[in-house]
């Protein structure tokens, strides 16, 4: 009899236990992450069909002003961009065909060099300079430009070329100056190929104080904004013409 007690209480206490373990699991499952919400420069234009059709070719900085230059273009023309980070010369090559796509352009307003000019290592980490090469050598850059350019003719569209935005002291993986370099070589393609040029450079470089993100190449949501009214005029100019 006091055996079957003691069984029973056993399995008693098993069975209890079993639960708190179950409990002290659930408790100690850790909570899932949020996920960001979209970010709305991606978003999917519906075109007016009265309206001209504008994309932005670009990195993290066009990323940035996309959203204040559709709003600035409102009623004006349908402002796309292409649904990810533009990176290097090398990713517009591998990529062009896909961003363009099937439909007509009417404007292109395009920039590519901030990838280019950043020093990395072999596992395509930021490093600083002697400790890795640049993504994109000026030479190369030059070369991979031209033949972005010639891609980009082919669509029949009017082109804009974007210089790259300033370097700041202290930026990870990049170096003050760079961009002066990268910006010279690409105005010289331009130059060459008949295409516009938004010195966009020059136009953040007078102000960068107020407008860009310190020791870092991104900017402020208000510099964003500023460098989408310069963009937004260079665009409607262009549809002008």
């Amino acid at each position: 009899m006091r055996s079957s007690h003691q069984k029973i209480l056993s399995i008693a206490v098993l069975v209890a236990a079993s639960f708190n373990t179950v409990g002290i699991a659930q408790e100690e499952k850790p909570t899932p992450k949020k996920k960001r919400p979209a970010n709305a420069a991606f978003a999917k234009i519906k075109d007016n069909s009265k309206l001209p059709r504008v994309l932005l070719i670009g990195d993290s900085i066009s990323i940035g002003y996309t959203v204040a230059t559709r709003e600035l273009l409102k009623g004006k023309a349908n402002l796309h961009r292409i649904p990810t980070n533009g990176g290097p010369t090398t990713r517009g090559l591998e990529s062009l065909e896909d961003w363009l796509g099937t439909g007509k352009w009417d404007v292109i307003h395009f920039n590519w060099g901030l990838h280019d000019l950043k020093y990395i290592n072999d596992k395509k980490q930021l490093v600083a300079k002697g400790k890795g090469l640049q993504q994109v050598s000026l030479e190369d850059y030059e070369q991979n430009l031209k033949k972005l350019v010639k891609q980009l003719k082919n669509t029949g569209a009017k082109l804009i070329w974007c210089s790259t935005t300033p370097v700041p002291e202290g930026a990870a993986g990049r170096v003050m100056g760079d961009a002066v370099k990268y910006n010279a070589v690409a105005a010289n393609v331009m130059q060459e190929e008949n295409v516009s040029i938004n010195d966009l450079y020059s136009f953040a470089n007078e102000q960068l104080e107020t407008i860009q993100r310190p020791a870092n190449v991104h900017f402020s949501p208000a510099g964003s904004k500023v460098l989408a009214k310069q963009v937004a005029e260079k665009i409607l100019d262009a549809l002008q013409k």
